[in-house]
């Protein structure tokens, strides 16, 4: 199997950045540490970081309850170019279409993680605890298969 390039800045995206992104972002800083610029946006921004992403966050050492969620056009008004990311890793179909478009402009590479969005499923507390869970391991998973610690 070759070896995947190791970039040195990723963006993370999703639908609304207040689940699976800031997820996603806090997790492959706690794999890589510094070794790699790690951001995460979402195509609107319209939501504040959902509380269940930030208790099961939590129990893994994550800290996610200061993430202020953006979307890409946040991003781009606070000057952050989209060019200076070597990855964008889509969490969902809308930002991987988004993130599609910026290929058209600026030469980076997008890769789509299949995730699912916990936040409708579980009839009560800790079965929705349980669905985060999941979608926490499965990030978790993908970023140690995909992502070298150094």
């Amino acid at each position: 199997m070759s070896e995947l390039f190791q970039p040195q800045s990723v963006l993370f995206a999703c639908d609304h950045n207040s689940i699976r992104s800031p997820m996603a972002e806090g997790l492959l800083k706690q794999h890589v540490g510094t070794s790699i610029f790690v951001q995460s946006a979402g195509v609107k921004g319209d939501m504040e970081i959902d509380g269940f992403a930030i208790n099961v966050c939590r129990e893994v050492g994550v800290e996610l309850s200061r993430h202020r969620t953006r979307s890409f056009d946040d991003l781009m008004e606070w000057g952050d170019d989209l060019d200076s990311y070597d990855l964008i890793v889509a969490l969902s179909p809308a930002a991987q279409r988004r993130a599609l478009e910026y290929t058209r402009f600026y030469s980076l590479e997008v890769e789509y993680w299949q995730t699912m969005d916990p936040s409708g499923f579980g009839d009560n507390r800790e079965a929705k605890l349980n669905q985060y869970r999941l979608v926490r391991d499965q990030i978790a998973h993908q970023i140690q298969q995909r992502f070298t610690a150094v």
